[in-house]
This record gives C-alpha cells, structure tokens and sequence, in this order.
C-alpha cells in the first residue's frame, strides 16, 4: 500500500509539474496548431488535383473549390465556437477527440466511389457533391483546430492567454510551409495515392498532439484554480461585446482578401497552367499576410504600405504584358490582404470572444469566396473582378472609411455613387442604340461630369471614398477593346471574338490566347468567301501534314478514313476534310460550340462541315464510349488559354487514344507553349508502353501571322513506318525524355516542365 501511495503522489506530482510548467504549454499548443495546419492546407491542393482532370483541367475548380474550403471552414469554426460556448472543458476535449476518431473512418481522401459524370456546360454543383463527399468530413474536423486551440490555450492561465491571437502566426506558419512543400517537395515526388496514404497517418498524429493539448488545459486549469484565480483571465468576464456595426466590418475586412485571392488565382492560372504550383502562390501570399500583420509590431513601415497600394494598381490597369501583369497581380494582392488583415487585427475583440470572431472572420471569407467563384463568372463577361475588387479594397485603406477622425456618412457616399452610376448607365444606353456620334467625345463628358461629382464633394470627409467609388464605376462601365465584337464567358473561361486593327482576321481568344483564326477580307479589302485553315493549321503545318499521312495509310489499307479531335475552337481543321470521310470532334465547353457554329463569328463548320458532330463532355470520358479502332487520325488540341489540361498527357490517356485508334493510325497532340516543355514528359510516358514510336515537329511558318502560326506537335504511333515518315520531315526531329519522368492520372509533375522552358534560350 505504501508502494502504491508513492506512485499516485509521484504521479500527481508530475501531473502538476506539467500543467504547471509554461513552455511545455506553450510548445504544445503551437506544435499542435502548426501540424493542424499543415494537414489543412496540405489536403487542399491535394483533392483539387484529384478532381481536376474531371473537368478537363479548368482553372475553375480551384476556385469552386476554395470556395467549399472557406465555408467548410466556417462549419468547423461555428463548431468550435458551439463547443467552446456550451460544454466544459473536459467534455469539450472529450467531444472533440470522438469527431476525429470517427473522421478516421472517412480516410484515406478520394474521390468518391460513386462518382457520376459531370454535365456538360457549368458544373459547379456538381463539382461541390464531389468536394463534399470526397473531403469535407476530414476538412471539416481540422478546420475546428485553430480556434478550438486558441481558446483551449486562453484557459491555461499561461501568462499569453490573455491574447491568445499570436497563435494564429503558428498556424498560418504551417499553412504556408504545406502550401510551398506541396508543389516543391510533395507533387514532384509522390503520386496521389502516395499523398492520401501519408496524408492518414498525418492525421493519426495530429490526434495525438490535439489529446495532450486538451488534457494538458484540463490539468492547468484544475491547478490554476486551486492556488489562483489566473484560470479564466478576468478580462472574459468585464469584455465589451462586439457591436453589430463592430461585427460588419469584421466580415468586409475579411471578404475582400478572400475575394482577391479566388479572383487573382483565375487571373494568372488562365494563361499558365491550372496546376498546384500555381494555385498555392496567392493563397501562401494570403497566409503570410496573416503571419506579418497579426501581431502588435510590425516588421515593416505601415504607412508607406498604404501609399504604395494605390500605385500597385495603377501600373495593373496600364499593364500589357501578361507575365508582367501576373506578377503586378500579385503584389497588387499582397499588398491589399496586408492592409485589410491588419485592420482587421487592429479591431479584434477580447479573447473570451475570440472564436465568434473568427467564426465571422469566416463568414467574410464564404462571402468573398462565392462571390469570385460562383457569381463573377454569372455577371461579368471577362475576368473583370479581380480588378474591381482592388479598386473596392482601396476603401479600407485607413482615412478612406476606417480610421477617419469624423463620422462617415455612408449615405452621402451612397448618393454621390449612385448619381455617378446613373450617368455612366445613361451613356451605355445611349452607347448601344446607337444614339451616340463616333469618337471620344460622349466618353470624355460623361467622365468630366462625374468627376464634377468629385470635385464638388471635395470639403466631405467622405470624399476619399466617393473618389474611389467613381474608379470603381468607371472601371466597369467604359468600353474596353473596340476590336471585341463577341464575348462570353462559361465555367470553363472566357472567349472573346475579335477583329484585328486591319480588318483581314478575325480570332479567337481564350483569356490571352488565340484559339483559331480565320481571314475575312484580303489586303487589297476585298472579302473571303471560301474559309482558309489558318494559325497551327494551315496548309504546310504539321497537323495538316499528318491529316494527308493518315489518309493516305487508310487508302493503303483500304480502310474508310475516320478522324477525331479533342477540343474544337473555331473548327478550322474541318476544312481539310474531305467528301465521305468520318470527322468527329470532342469539346467539353458548349459556348466554344456555339462561337464556332455561328456563322457571322466563323464558317468553317458552316461551310465546310455544317452537319459537324459534335460530342460534349471530358475527353477521357466520352472517348472511353466510342468503339474500339475507330480513328485513323486523333488529334490531342485541347487547351485551358495556354494550359494544356495534364490528364490528357498521361499514360491512362495514352492507352485509352490507342484504344480507340486503328492498329495503323496515329496521333498528334499539339503542345504549342509559351510556359511548358511537354514534350520530354510525353515522350517518357509513350516509352512505358510497348511498341509505342514517336517523333515530334517544329513548324516556323514563312507566312505571315495570323495566316500561319509556329506550333509544336508530337506523333505517336503502334506504325514505325508512319514515325519514320514524320521523321524524315525537315521540321522533324526525335523525342527526347530528358530527365523527366512519365505522367500517370497518379502522378504528374508540372512544375518540371515549367522550369525546362525556363532553362530553354529564348529564340
């Protein structure tokens, strides 16, 4: 007995040692905040990509899904606050510990089981069922840990649990860290599956640090309570509640980095690459805001962050180039979600309300996130919003509407906003029927008397944000590119029809990117009424080349010609058809469909294949449907702008092409690239498949542009002669793997092929 009295006293000593000691505290709860947040952000690039290749690689599955993270974000944070709010200690730890025990059983992260096909056209519900059902059970217990932790760690009676918020600084520490290793250290290496599986035993483990953080607040508290009354700081019970209008600003402040972050990542993703890499830089800038700003000292001088936020994005409105433009996106980002975040840090409540503000944190979140995700694509025709929403955080610069010495009166904002948007409705009215003379003149009223607005609300405090309203109006009313006679914009981008400054092509362009040119009027003006394939497809380009190949095998063969095309633009390729031959063609976005049908944008289905077969879905989907040894011919020319969806380059995509193409025929996939080198990924994956040969062509048209356009295609085929044909081409040379390694539907390494055209001499 006296043995065992002297181990339950040396048990209850050490029990008191550690609840007692404030670095073991302190250590455990940040650890455990920077594993939680590791395993949040770490998952997020992860379960996109798995969607991705669902969707034919669309940017926007990135940004549904941040959407669905940021309100399965808000969930998790209600959740916390419910227990936090309701239930003691001990049973909160206690209920906590069960939701991810039961969690567990939702792991490893897939895509579900039974998973049906998207719709063709918008998919975002379809998208979200996938991201619910897939994710959203293991997304949502973790979500919980950062609040539920802080507020835990403000009940130890750690000498910091006053204002537990430098916490947040751990956890968006591992946020970013996950975020960069993912498409350094993680995507390049190991495949999906590999990912899920390492992704389980993270969560096994963050189990374990989240039970010694409870227990070790359970037995701090019991101590504290015995010999102090540290153990709910008395600042809980004397607080101040937030007011409503506190509780607003909270939520704005919020909204508008949200917002940024979805609409600058379809900004720059349209014209690169749809891929992690991409997607993790704007939201590891959004973490680091939070890492910078959420603490008492700044490590940088405030005011001039203020001032150089408005230059950052005037240089974006006057910006050309398109890589330059991205990389002033970004700092115009950057800067905006500094300013906002901070001011949001400058407003934080007590810690005893410290989860309902970061349940209405989230809350600006969901709705800056649905608002850049779900209703931008709906009202703007073009990737309008992220400027826009630069122009709207200009407004929560201190001394515009926060942190002004005089009450602001929002209605004279509102009065002088509304006159100004009345004018410029007036002007787009008149504009579109026609009642308007040619010239800048209407324009130049129109912006001199809205400005006289400005000027006469000059002696208002409000002035400053009255000027930043007219910017706002201004930047959404005045007529953009004059040259744009078609614009649209589906879940898939946006296209645009425009007429060159000359007036001979009109193109087509997907974001930056021309899709397909045709030419309407010669030099001397006169107009074409027999379209000619123009771009990568004209009469001498390789793809055209490859048409007369195949054709000439199924001739030999005495085979009837069969041709199918992955991805339509504006149908050029149909007008190197010829009578009784079989084409079909392959399109996932409806609204490319219509743009190529419409004969007052493009005829070459109109006149050179009017009763064009069109099969609308995901390629790897629809294909899988047709019979096997169809095409004599298959071309591979489906792009997202300038990305090339990955899924369409990988040795289940390969498999499936040569499944369905005849035992002589052959593929060209067009990899033409401002920013990849595909062409060693592709080679490497056709080499793990037996009596696969391939070659690739270099085309530098003498035509002049758009007529004729330089493009990259490679040829795979089962045939050596028709490899050896493609090879002895001038334009033609071998396919080399380099060092790259090959594509799966598992594995896939973008970033590799981004840096090989980096490495590349520029021609």
């Amino acid at each position: 007995m006296e043995n065992l009295s002297a181990l339950l006293n040396g048990l209850h000593a050490r029990r008191e040692q550690a609840a007692a000691n404030p670095a073991l505290i302190l250590w455990t709860f940040a650890v455990t905040l920077f594993a939680s947040a590791l395993m949040l952000f770490s998952v997020q690039p992860m379960f996109a990509k798995m969607a991705l290749p669902q969707l034919g690689g669309t940017p926007a599955v990135w940004a549904v899904s941040m959407c669905f993270f940021q309100t399965a974000l808000l969930a998790g944070y209600c959740y916390a606050h419910a227990l936090n709010r309701w239930l003691d200690p001990a049973r909160a730890v206690a209920v906590h510990l069960t939701v991810l025990a039961l969690t567990s059983f939702a792991l490893p992260i897939g895509l579900p089981a039974s998973i049906s096909e998207p719709p063709s056209g918008d998919a975002y519900g379809w998208l979200l069922g996938v991201l619910a059902l897939g994710v959203g059970v293991p997304f949502f217990a973790v979500s919980a840990n950062a609040p539920l932790l802080q507020a835990w760690f403000a009940r130890t009676g750690h000498s910091a649990a006053k204002d537990p918020y430098f916490l947040y600084g751990a956890s968006n520490l591992g946020s970013l860290i996950a975020l960069l290793a993912y498409p350094l250290a993680l995507e390049p290496f190991f495949g999906l599956s590999a990912q899920s599986r390492g992704w389980t035993l993270g969560f096994i483990g963050l189990t374990a640090l989240i039970a010694a953080s409870g227990i070790l607040m359970i037995l701090n508290r019991v101590s504290s309570a015995k010999g102090s009354e540290a153990a709910a700081p008395a600042s809980q019970d004397t607080a101040v509640a937030p007011t409503n209008a506190q509780r607003l600003i909270w939520v704005a402040l919020a909204a508008l980095p949200s917002a940024l972050m979805v609409a600058v990542t379809t900004f720059i993703t349209t014209d690169i690459a749809s891929a992690p890499f991409i997607w993790v830089v704007p939201l590891a800038l959004f973490l680091l805001t939070f890492i910078l700003v959420f603490k008492d000292k700044l490590d940088f001088n405030y005011n001039w962050l203020q001032l150089l936020f408005p230059a950052s994005v005037l240089v974006l409105f006057i910006c050309r180039g398109h890589v330059v433009a991205a990389l002033v996106a970004l700092i115009a980002f950057l800067m905006a979600a500094l300013i906002c975040h901070r001011e949001l840090y400058l407003r934080r409540p007590a810690a005893s309300y410290l989860t309902e503000f970061y349940i209405w944190m989230s809350v600006g979140g969901v709705i800056g996130g649905i608002f850049s995700a779900l209703i931008a694509p709906k009202i703007f025709a073009s990737v309008i919003e992220f400027k826009l929403l630069l122009l709207v955080s200009l407004l929560a610069r201190p001394g515009v509407l926060l942190g002004v010495d005089e009450k602001v009166r929002l209605w004279r904002v509102a009065a002088a906003g509304a006159a100004m948007a009345v004018l410029f409705m007036v002007y787009k009215g008149l504009d579109s029927a026609g009642a308007l003379s040619t010239g800048l003149m209407p324009l130049g009223v129109l912006i001199a008397a809205s400005f006289g607005v400005v000027y006469m609300t000059r002696h208002w405090i409000e002035h400053r944000a009255i000027l930043v309203i007219a910017m706002i109006i201004g930047a959404y009313v005045v007529p953009g590119d004059s040259r744009t006679i078609y614009m649209e914009r589906s879940f898939f981008g946006t296209m645009r029809v425009v007429e060159t400054e000359n007036g001979e092509h009109r193109l087509m362009l997907h974001g930056t990117t021309v899709h397909g040119a045709q030419r309407i009027r010669t030099a001397d003006g006169a107009a074409v009424t027999e379209p000619v394939p123009a771009t990568y497809y004209y009469a001498a380009s390789p793809m055209a080349r490859g048409i007369t190949l195949a054709r000439q095998t199924a001739t030999q063969a005495a085979l009837p010609f069969s041709f199918g095309v992955v991805g339509l633009g504006t149908g050029s390729l149909a007008c190197h058809g010829s009578a009784g031959e079989s084409w079909r063609y392959y399109e996932i976005d409806p609204m490319v469909a219509r743009i190529a049908r419409d004969p007052a944008l493009f005829s070459f289905l109109p006149h050179c294949l009017p009763d064009s077969d069109i099969v609308f879905g995901d390629a790897r989907l629809t294909l899988q449907k047709e019979t096997d040894a169809k095409f004599n011919y298959l071309v591979i020319d489906a792009f997202s702008s300038d990305a090339i969806p990955a899924h369409l380059l990988t040795r289940e995509a390969l498999e499936t092409y040569f499944q369905k193409l005849t035992p002589g025929g052959l593929i060209a996939i067009h990899i033409s690239n401002r920013f990849l080198d595909l062409a060693p990924s592709i080679a490497a994956t056709a080499g793990t498949m037996p009596g696969v040969s391939g070659a690739q062509a270099f085309s530098q048209p003498s035509a002049p542009y758009p007529d004729a356009t330089p493009s990259h295609v490679v040829f795979l085929s089962r045939d050596p002669a028709l490899i050896a044909t493609v090879r002895s081409w001038d334009d033609a040379a071998p396919l080399d793997t380099g060092d790259a390694k090959p594509w799966t539907d598992d594995y896939s390494d973008v970033l590799s092929a981004l840096i090989r055209r980096m490495r590349q001499p520029k021609a």
